[in-house]
């Protein structure tokens, strides 16, 4: 599993910024909430694979407890609640590959899943229910959104085919923006990195109806067989496991999005990879977290949003900015000043971390290729 900080598990001090919509680094305790859909006639069957996961899961770091609940309506339908100490852990549990490995007997038996992630805010229970557990960690205040969810994808693809990917994922015709009366399409980006590529999207609305109404998209589904030659990670269309593993391991969460409040109709959309150590990817993701959220209370900033991904030691920093990136590197590389550029390249992996501790040049090294950045009509 991968490390996480010790101080992503403290308990936070001080009110949280009303700039940070989004945020897996308050230390409050997580909720997660899974809907299943199970086969008929599989649910014995789904039960035991539950149970032997559930003695695998009970061992790792920062879960606290879990159930498993059968609709009294439809048996078909069942709930899976389980509590952890903060979201980091969880995170890093739910995107490894022991998860990957652990989930598998299960599939077989799911018809159709839907996870759901939540901060606590607030509990009762009174002085009988804190006795048994504790004085857990709540999330300080209720996060102000914007209505707005933000996710990534993110696969690598052979060495030598990335000018030709590069092509291809540029030349698609883009999707219809509207979903259904509730859910649309807001803004797609398309970035690489030497052979890996990433695709960030907003969405309004329900992010699970977004993404399967892209996936049935023809033109959508003509580059995905166009590219799948070039993958590195091997995927069958005709297979329906290998899709869902391709994607299990493809997803790049946000783990944190700030906004300076500000806007700008010249800002440039850019994008940086951050390749970190074993075990530091979401303790370098919560570095830059901390130094963007610092950059949006100051009017003078170049950064007017940033959306920070972790997944697996892959960190990648979604950015808005006025201006170019050249004009302000420190905060282009997401540092408050340039004397802590060596704390960030103690995160970083040995290949990025072994140049010297010049910003210009890491800068370059961790600059993303902007392949495509689409946004749909406001009334679309």
């Amino acid at each position: 599993m991968t490390a996480i900080s010790e101080r992503v598990s403290e308990p936070i001090e001080q009110q949280a910024s009303k700039r940070v919509s989004q945020s897996v680094f308050d230390g409050s305790r997580l909720r997660v909430v899974l809907l299943v859909d199970v086969y008929d006639g599989a649910q014995q069957q789904f039960l035991e694979a539950y149970e032997e996961m559930g003695k695998q899961v009970s061992s790792v770091p920062g879960h606290v407890s879990d159930q498993l609940c059968q609709s009294i309506e439809n048996p078909s339908q069942w709930l899976i609640t389980s509590e952890w100490e903060s979201a980091p852990p969880f995170l890093a549990w739910v995107n490894s590959e022991e998860h990957v490995r652990m989930v598998q007997p299960m599939h077989s038996c799911i018809r159709d899943t839907r996870s759901l992630r939540f901060h606590i805010v607030r509990e009762t229970g009174g002085e009988a229910a804190r006795a048994v557990t504790g004085e857990r960690r709540l999330q300080a205040s209720p996060r102000i959104g914007d209505g707005v969810i933000r996710h990534a994808l993110t696969f690598t693809v052979k060495p030598g085919s990335e000018k030709k990917v590069a092509e291809l994922l540029a030349s698609y015709e883009s999707p219809q923006a509207r979903v259904d009366d509730t859910t649309r399409l807001c803004r797609t980006s398309l970035f690489m990195h030497g052979n890996r590529v990433v695709r960030a999207i907003e969405v309004r609305g329900d992010l699970l109806a977004a993404l399967r109404h892209v996936a049935r998209q023809p033109e959508i589904r003509a580059v995905e067989e166009a590219i799948n030659p070039y993958l590195e990670q091997e995927r069958d269309f005709a297979d329906q496991e290998s899709v869902r593993v391709f994607f299990t391991r493809a997803a790049l969460p946000a783990v944190h999005h700030v906004t300076s409040g500000q806007e700008d109709g010249e800002a440039g959309r850019h994008a940086l990879y951050y390749p970190a150590r074993p075990g530091m990817g979401m303790r370098l993701a919560e570095l830059l977290a901390q130094h963007d959220e610092q950059a949006a209370e100051d009017a003078g900033s170049p950064i007017l949003r940033s959306t920070v991904f972790e997944r697996d030691d892959v960190v990648v920093r979604l950015i808005d900015v006025r201006g170019a990136l050249e004009a302000d590197v420190a905060s282009a590389l997401g540092l408050a000043d340039a004397a802590q550029v060596s704390e960030l390249t103690t995160l970083l992996d040995e290949g990025a971390a072994k140049k010297d501790c010049d910003l210009a040049r890491l800068l370059t090294l961790a600059r993303m290729d902007l392949v495509t950045d689409r946004r749909s009509a406001p009334d679309a």
